[in-house]
């Protein structure tokens, strides 16, 4: 017969608050570790390994129980973390193009891109920023110091949109940006007036359209729309998707004017009008969130508009949307 060869796996059991307890009260009364490691059932080399890895810094304080689980608990924690950015010469590239202006997510697509570096994604560059690298914090487009998860708002209400339409229904021509006319439509406020701007832009070209409001009234924001919109041909006012916000409770009123129709995201799901969002965030690069909208006039949000409708986008293949949007005029 042949002997099994094969050895027993030994499962490691980590140490017990009771056995830390244990060994202190061994300590305290002058046991030696083997001593301890017989009554514990344990290994003597765990012993002396748990007294050496937490034994206190202060030569007058002799093992503690409670700390030292305190302390191994803190490094089982952090044996768990995965690196971000194992690589220093990635972590080098991702640094020098946030400091020029590029986002996480155009940084881990230029890797894959070039191929000379290892492969991220922009979770994993956040990540890293947000816990290694918080001194590049203020390079990122939002710039936020403490990161903030979809659907976390405090207090959550039913919408009080009258005749609210959900995005659920919105064409499908339109949810593909297959035809041009859909809009989206938000605001920009701050605290430090009472004023605000309207922002609204075409899905399909990107092509934005800035205004002033006096404040963020229904009234101001139905003005604005019509303001913004009444004069374009009307195979380019299809409809417009809007947030939950109060300054929209008059879409109706607008839609008879313009002839479109009105959709909304669902509560807290500002990404459902991805566009206009971030079209906010490179208005925000010229008019961060402490801006006072009182003192910027309609022309200097002219300029803007502008500079955002002839920027070239990647998306339009590196049109800008202003010849974009010339194309759906013509169309």
């Amino acid at each position: 017969m042949h002997k099994n060869t094969v050895k027993k796996t030994i499962s490691y059991r980590h140490l017990t608050i009771t056995e830390r307890e244990e060994i202190a009260i061994g300590l305290e009364l002058g046991q030696g570790k083997r001593e301890i490691a017989r009554r514990l059932n344990r290994d003597v080399s765990t012993i002396s390994r748990e007294c050496s890895r937490n034994q206190p810094k202060s030569n007058k304080v002799k093992y503690r129980a409670h700390q030292a689980h305190l302390r191994s608990q803190k490094r089982q924690k952090e044996s768990h973390k995965r690196d971000r950015l194992k690589s220093e010469s990635t972590r080098h590239y991702v640094a020098e193009k946030l400091q020029i202006g590029w986002t996480p997510e155009l940084i881990s697509g230029r890797i894959r891109h070039e191929g000379a570096l290892e492969t991220t994604n922009y979770e994993s560059i956040y990540q890293w920023i947000y816990r290694d690298r918080r001194d590049l914090i203020p390079c990122l487009p939002r710039a936020h110091r403490k990161r903030r998860k979809r659907g976390s708002a405090k207090y959550k209400h039913a919408s009080k949109i009258p005749n609210r339409v959900p995005i659920e229904n919105r064409p499908e021509l339109a949810n593909t940006r297959q035809e041009f006319g859909h809009w989206e439509a938000d605001t920009a406020v701050s605290r430090q007036s009472k004023g605000a701007i309207s922002v609204i832009v075409e899905r399909t070209t990107r092509f934005v359209k800035i205004c002033k409001l006096a404040s963020k009234s229904a009234l101001n924001m139905h003005d604005a729309l019509i303001q913004s919109l009444q004069s374009e041909p009307q195979h380019l006012r299809k409809s417009i998707t809007f947030d939950n916000g109060t300054e929209n409770v008059l879409h109706v009123a607008v839609d008879e004017v313009l002839g479109t129709n009105s959709f909304f995201c669902q509560p807290y799901h500002s990404w459902e009008k991805g566009s206009v969002e971030q079209t906010i965030g490179l208005v925000r690069r010229t008019y961060p969130k402490k801006t006072d909208w009182d003192l910027v006039s309609q022309q200097d949000l002219d300029i803007i508009q502008f500079s955002l409708n002839h920027r070239p986008r990647k998306c339009l293949n590196f049109l800008s949307p202003a010849e974009a949007y010339a194309v759906a005029l013509a169309a």
